[in-house]
């Protein structure tokens, strides 16, 4: 066992987790694993959060789906509550953050010929991007592990190195409709965008009367220590997709829109037969409640700095392990040297759950909910398994 009492010996990809409590998951045999992967940003609160219980209990004895035929309060509750604490004016709600890029990617093209420009249906996208796994969304990133197989892919995307605002601009065309980005790439390896690149890419659309669409579906919902992440930049984007750690484990997602940008998504336009179900809007509710009530957001900045700096103080010691740390708030990389699987191992084997991604990083996506103690325990277990790869 580690110093902690959680067993070492290596986790089987095919494990069953029997439960979990707040930042821990259970195994069918016993063992305990603090979970710094929260299912991939996923579980924004935590595991089994009581409140979250609480309220999809009650929900449940009243009304799972209705359709989209009808009002649904919660929806326009929820939508409130986006709208109020964002740039947008409209939502759509959808079950997945493909779904959300998809309606975005359907609204970019919508507006553009709703203005009188049919002709204008390219997205710019950057190089180590990820929006999702359906056929266009894997187009829009155009990652070859992603498209092996699946080919040929949508057209209607230009590529372009992430950071690059010469090549964005010499990428624009007379069809160009948008531009995608993550403020903060995921699955690309924790990459953050300079806020100076953020900032160009909105004066670049201005420019030439482009969409600014942020993929925001890892990076939203207090993620980075803000509700969404390009509000540490400063910068207004006119649509973005979230999901994720919008319903704090329940499937659900939505994209935003600035009333400009939705002018020409009207009724019937674009929809959804599960997406803004009374289940999920009253999940995804008491959700934000929480992080907007209980101060989560500037403890999520605090914790955030505190665990990069100590990641940084521990791997000094191991040259040949890591590089370097990056990131912001509770989305954390760790560049490695070694092949990243081994560092994801070696966590998973001290009893510290991560998540592998692209640039041979491996991701730290701590529950939003975690405390001091929880970064204790996790830097441990690291050192731990430093110790052991040496």
């Amino acid at each position: 066992t580690s110093v902690t009492g959680v067993q070492t010996c290596a986790l089987p990809i095919y494990v069953a987790f029997e439960r979990g409590e707040g930042p821990y998951l259970f195994t069918e045999d016993g063992r305990r694993f603090l979970d710094f992967g929260s299912g991939i940003a996923v579980n924004s609160l935590g595991h089994c959060h009581p409140a979250l219980i609480q309220t999809l209990s009650e929900q449940s004895e009243k009304l799972w789906h209705c359709s989209n035929l009808y009002r649904i309060p919660k929806q326009e509750k929820l939508a409130g509550i986006l709208t109020a604490n964002s740039f947008a004016d409209s939502v759509f709600f959808c079950n997945s953050g493909a779904e959300a890029v998809e309606a975005g990617l359907k609204l970019v093209r919508k507006f553009q010929s709703h203005s009188g420009h049919p002709e204008r249906f390219r997205v710019i996208t950057f190089a180590g991007s990820f929006h999702g796994r359906t056929l266009t969304t894997i187009s829009a990133a155009a990652n070859d592990a992603h498209k092996a197989g699946f080919g040929p892919m949508v057209d209607g995307f230009d590529i372009v190195p992430f950071g690059n605002l010469e090549e964005a601009r010499a990428a624009v065309t007379k069809e160009t409709a948008a531009i995608l980005v993550e403020p903060i790439q995921g699955e690309g390896g924790i990459r953050p965008a300079e806020k100076a690149f953020l900032a160009d890419l909105r004066k670049l659309c201005d420019e030439f009367g482009l969409l600014l669409f942020f993929d925001e579906v890892q990076t939203g919902i207090g993620r980075t220590g803000h509700l969404f992440a390009h509000q540490a930049a400063d910068v207004m984007p006119d649509v973005i997709a979230i999901a994720k750690g919008l319903g704090g484990g329940f499937p659900v997602g939505a994209c935003l829109a600035s009333e400009k940008a939705a002018a020409g998504m009207t009724a019937g336009t674009h929809g959804s037969t599960f997406g803004g179900n009374p289940l999920a809007m009253a999940v995804a509710c008491k959700v934000l409640d929480i992080i907007l009530e209980e101060a989560l957001l500037k403890k999520c900045v605090e914790l955030g700095v505190e665990l990069r700096t100590r990641i940084k103080q521990c791997y000094q010691n191991y040259p040949n392990l890591v590089e370097e740390v990056r990131g912001a708030g509770l989305m954390v990389g760790i560049k490695a040297i070694v092949p990243a699987g081994e560092l994801v191992t070696a966590f998973r084997d001290h009893g510290l759950l991560t998540v592998p991604a692209g640039d041979n990083v491996v991701r730290l996506l701590p529950p939003l909910i975690i405390d001091q103690n929880h970064v204790d325990e996790a830097l441990e277990m690291m050192s731990s398994a430093f110790k052991a790869l040496t």
